[in-house]
């Protein structure tokens, strides 16, 4: 089956929405590890100015004022691919369920920006959570979209069809499918307590890693949290660490023991089900390997005091792995066949070489 031109030029957009996006979070990690949130006091307007036309001369007084205002300005940017993209996809989209996910896109992204400004107006931290949050999500949906206008999508619903009777009984696991789903809302979990964590502005709670505090799990007394605060050694003045913070820091580290036990379990039992060739376990090794690296980041944000750019890197890997967990339990939720095709067929023509051998002939070409 050949894509329309119109399809072909509408996915290779819906991933400019979704790269665009990616960056977006990249820049707003940014935002939160300089601390920068209040840089610019008002919204919609940008000290007074119409934020688009905003002099270039006063990004640089004072402050992190570029990387918040560059924050709101590709906002914008992205805001302005949604829209573009809801109304190719109502135009042209001959599925509706995908026209109404254009236009889920749309109210997520207006929803995000209104987030972002209440964020300024009432100087409220929850909010930021939100804010935080929702943009993972966000993510997901666009690099969905960006899955379901793809050629090899299109293909698995007309083919499959046709030939899952022959291979529900091999592969078929509703078992299998929901691990990966399990998986991708941990992570999801542990972006939200990341979230929580980035808008306390309270530093790091805990400045040593592996151990904490120099112990599996740190006393949190008020005479020991009261130590902690008075040893504190930071460039920034922030607010003092409470009980609260050191157990939520703990409770994700914890949680991302549970992650990567999760995803290594997923990719191995990917390896198993199927051929390495298959579609699922080139992607669940992907997986992992996005999160050993989120790990090592995580550990290097620990012991670099936070240093902004390896935390950004810490939010950047961190949505691409929550979009690929998120995209591998679609693929294994809609089409369990699908994946293991490479397996399947590696299998049949197994067999096809073994009774053409017994019975002296080569096997038709496939």
């Amino acid at each position: 089956m050949n894509q329309s031109p119109n399809n072909r030029w509408l996915h290779r957009f819906a991933i400019l929405t979704a790269l665009a996006t990616l960056a977006l979070i990249c820049i707003g990690g940014l935002v939160t590890s300089h601390e920068a949130g209040m840089s610019v006091p008002d919204w919609p307007t940008s000290y007074g100015y119409n934020m688009f036309f905003f002099p270039l001369s006063k990004w640089w007084h004072g402050g992190n004022i570029f990387y918040e205002h560059s924050h709101r300005l590709f906002a914008s940017g992205v805001g302005f691919l949604t829209t573009i993209l809801m109304v190719w996809l109502w135009i042209k989209e001959p599925r509706r369920w995908m026209r109404w996910l254009g236009v889920a896109a749309f109210l997520a992204v207006v929803l995000q920006g209104v987030l972002g400004g209440l964020r300024v107006i009432l100087f409220k931290n929850q909010i930021g959570i939100f804010h935080a949050t929702l943009a993972q999500l966000f993510f997901v949906l666009t690099c969905s979209i960006a899955l379901f206008t793809s050629r090899w999508w299109k293909v698995r619903e007309e083919e499959i069809p046709a030939v899952a009777d022959a291979k529900n009984s091999a592969v078929t696991d509703r078992r299998y499918s929901r691990m990966f789903v399990w998986t991708t809302v941990l992570i999801l979990f542990q972006l939200i307590l990341g979230a929580t964590m980035r808008h306390q502005h309270a530093g790091l709670s805990i400045h040593d890693f592996p151990l904490a505090y120099g112990k599996l799990w740190p006393a949190t007394d008020p005479a020991s949290v009261a130590h902690y605060n008075e040893q504190r050694v930071e460039i920034t003045s922030y607010n003092p660490i409470t009980a609260f913070q050191i157990q939520l820091q703990m409770v994700h580290r914890l949680v991302a023991l549970l992650i990567l036990c999760g995803v290594a379990f997923c990719a191995w039992r990917s390896w198993r089900k199927f051929s390495w060739r298959s579609p699922l376990a080139k992607l669940s090794a992907f997986w992992l390997g996005l999160i050993l690296c989120q790990v090592a980041l995580g550990a290097a944000t620990v012991l670099s005091d936070k240093a902004a750019d390896i935390a950004t890197a810490h939010v950047l890997v961190g949505a691409l792995s929550l979009a690929t967990g998120a995209l591998i339990s679609i693929i294994a939720v809609r089409f369990p066949e699908a994946v293991a095709s490479t397996a399947i067929l590696k299998t049949a023509e197994s067999v096809d070489l073994m009774r053409a051998g017994s019975a002296g002939k080569m096997p038709a070409a496939r």
